[in-house]
């Protein structure tokens, strides 16, 4: 007797029921402290002060910040409402095998950030080790701390959750101590951080690097903007709270006020860190003004940082996209591994020179996703999701052989349009995505493939907490047919 299962029911992307969320608001906060300090936040914050007054570069932040963080709480309710992940969302925009390309991408460029800030983390364990032991090989802590990060990963959310809390007073307190020591060592040089420019601008030219600076910091966080789900589904929620607002308290604390005051405190030291030693990376600023233990705690905070960031924000997103890929033969644990030899393999040490532009690039892409993430969800289905047949092969999600090209065409175009305006490239990408998608999906391939939660838009049937329900995908084997021969000799 022979049996088959659905590779679309594998056990860790199943949606998250009620009773297994762990992290509410408190929990989800400190997770951002330690997820806001990255190499990224370093490099706007230098990147910036090179034309523009550290107020603007902070007026900038903040705004680019708050901006993201508003598509992060809207996206993540796909989690908080249905406890869906973010590969298996996108079934429902880009098909069943569609979700894999898109999905790919976000799950690759995950994968890169870990290979970067676990090879900012190395760096910083190096020093420290170099300055007890007077060890000094760099990529030996590279791999073991990509080893280390790996594994916490592989032991779920409660033990990354555990983890942020240990990190997050440390690091708090430690950044404090970074932003004084800097500040006083450009004040040292006769540089005031508050109006030291590099090479200032003026018109036309200070509102691009204005705008630049809002667009880095929303193409970073828009790789997480757009698989929030993936987070958010393992968040706290009341069940049938019919208020938007009270239902994503967990989100709304962490990604509109926690998320934008550290991302912003980290993009003022990588600036400070500029004005001081030319150099956006603290770690070179801090082996220049300071030394001994003090020294080693300081680096310590770094690799506590790396280590907090790389296991919510890239590392779990990665690993859930490839277990999807993969199916019930890949687990989640295999995903993670996955993840980290492609950041290893992406040669991490080679990319912090491309970082800005990358961002600009990044951003374009992964926010046409978030536009069409945000129309199929909340536009045209409403937050009503036909959540059983997300995971059947043959259901209303198959499409055309798997594929929602209204899904495809609206990706392509609105990250080729993003790329030709790269200044404003994480708006431009939203915009065209969500608007192409909207008339694509509305007017042609909906009315091609009808889906039952667009037709019959029953709340009950099609919403998730709000009404009280937990989605429960029975995975038991499909038996194939017996041959006739065979059944008779049973």
């Amino acid at each position: 007797m022979k049996k088959t299962s659905n590779y679309l029911k594998s056990p860790d992307l199943l949606p998250i029921t009620h009773g297994e969320r762990k992290i509410g608001p408190l929990g989800f906060a400190v997770i951002w402290v330690g997820m806001a300090i990255v190499l990224a936040a370093f490099a706007i914050g230098g990147g910036g002060i090179i034309n523009l007054p550290l107020d603007l570069v902070i007026l900038a932040t903040i705004i680019g910040s708050v901006a993201i963080g508003i598509f992060m709480v809207v996206i993540g309710d796909i989690g908080v409402e249905h406890g869906l992940s973010f590969p298996v969302y996108m079934r429902a925009p880009f098909g069943t095998i569609g979700t894999h390309i898109p999905s790919v991408v976000r799950g690759v460029t995950a994968s890169c950030w870990f290979g970067i800030n676990t090879y900012f983390g190395s760096t910083a364990m190096n020093a420290i080790l170099n300055l007890l032991f007077g060890f000094d090989n760099w990529f030996v802590c590279f791999l073991i701390f990509a080893a280390l990060q790996l594994f916490n990963t592989s032991l779920g959310i409660k033990s990354i959750e555990r983890f942020a809390d240990l990190a997050a007073p440390i690091i708090i307190l430690i950044s404090c101590w970074m932003y004084v020591t800097l500040s006083d060592q450009a004040a040292a040089q006769g540089k005031d951080i508050w109006s030291w420019v590099e090479t200032p601008v003026a018109g036309g030219s200070a509102f691009t690097a204005f705008m630049v600076v809002i667009m880095a910091n929303m193409g970073f966080w828009a790789t997480l903007a757009a698989d929030m789900p993936s987070l958010s589904r393992y968040f706290k929620a009341p069940k049938n709270e019919r208020n938007w607002f009270k239902r994503n308290k967990t989100q709304l604390i962490g990604s509109l006020i926690v998320m934008p005051i550290f991302n912003t405190f980290m993009v003022i030291i990588g600036a400070v860190s500029y004005i001081a030693v030319s150099n956006a990376d603290p770690i070179v600023a801090l082996q220049e003004a300071a030394g001994g233990f003090i020294l080693g705690i300081l680096l310590l905070m770094i690799v506590l940082a790396q280590w907090s960031t790389n296991t919510s924000a890239n590392v779990i997103p990665a690993a859930t996209i490839f277990s999807n890929v993969g199916g019930p033969r890949v687990p989640f644990w295999v995903g993670v591994v996955v993840a980290g030899i492609i950041g290893i393999l992406a040669q991490p040490w080679s990319l912090f020179g491309v970082l800005n532009s990358a961002l600009l690039i990044i951003g374009g892409i992964l926010s046409s996703i978030v536009g069409i993430l945000f129309v199929d969800y909340y536009v045209i289905r409403k937050r009503r999701v036909n959540v059983e047949e997300l995971y059947e092969t043959e259901g209303q999600y198959k499409y055309l052989g798997g594929f929602n090209l209204a899904g495809l065409i609206a990706w392509i175009i609105g990250g080729i349009v993003a790329n030709l305006l790269p200044t404003y490239s994480s708006i431009v990408g939203f915009v065209v995505g969500a608007v192409i998608y909207y008339f694509l999906a509305k007017n042609w391939w909906f009315a091609k493939y009808k889906q039952a939660e667009i037709e019959n838009p029953s709340d009950e049937k099609y919403l998730g907490i709000t009404v009280g329900r937990d989605w429960k995908i029975p995975i038991e084997e499909e038996v194939s047919i017996v041959p006739e021969t065979v059944s008779e000799k049973v």
